[in-house]
């Protein structure tokens, strides 16, 4: 069964980012990966709210294990990034980096406190 739920979460989780990630790059003419860091961060404050709201185990693993875990996505991070440092965009290579991981946890925290209203 947590099989079941983390894949059905994950094949879900997969389409919105592929979805959500499609869109914003048609929308926005940028060398700084937008799509992935509106991602990465909108997941981290979903996760921090699924964290906090206690919910219960079938659901955790199914949102946070499957959804968010296909939602978010560490390696395309680190893929465009290292193209930006590749491709000499050092300034945006680094805002983007060391953004995502600062955002990325003040949104967990913001996300934590919004599962505790």
């Amino acid at each position: 069964m947590n099989y079941l739920l983390v894949g059905t979460g994950g094949i879900l989780g997969s389409i919105a980012r592929y979805g959500i990630g499609k869109t914003i790059s048609k929308h926005v003419n940028a060398r700084f990966p937008v799509g992935t860091f509106v991602i990465n961060i909108t997941g981290a404050i979903m996760l921090g709210i699924l964290t906090s709201a206690q919910f219960g185990t079938n659901m955790y693993l199914f949102l946070g294990d499957g959804f968010l875990g296909a939602y978010t996505t560490f390696s395309t991070f680190m893929y465009e990034g290292f193209n930006l440092f590749k491709d000499n965009e050092k300034l945006n290579a680094f805002v983007y980096t060391l953004s995502s991981v600062i955002i990325g946890i003040i949104g967990f925290s913001i996300g934590i406190k919004i599962g505790l209203l």
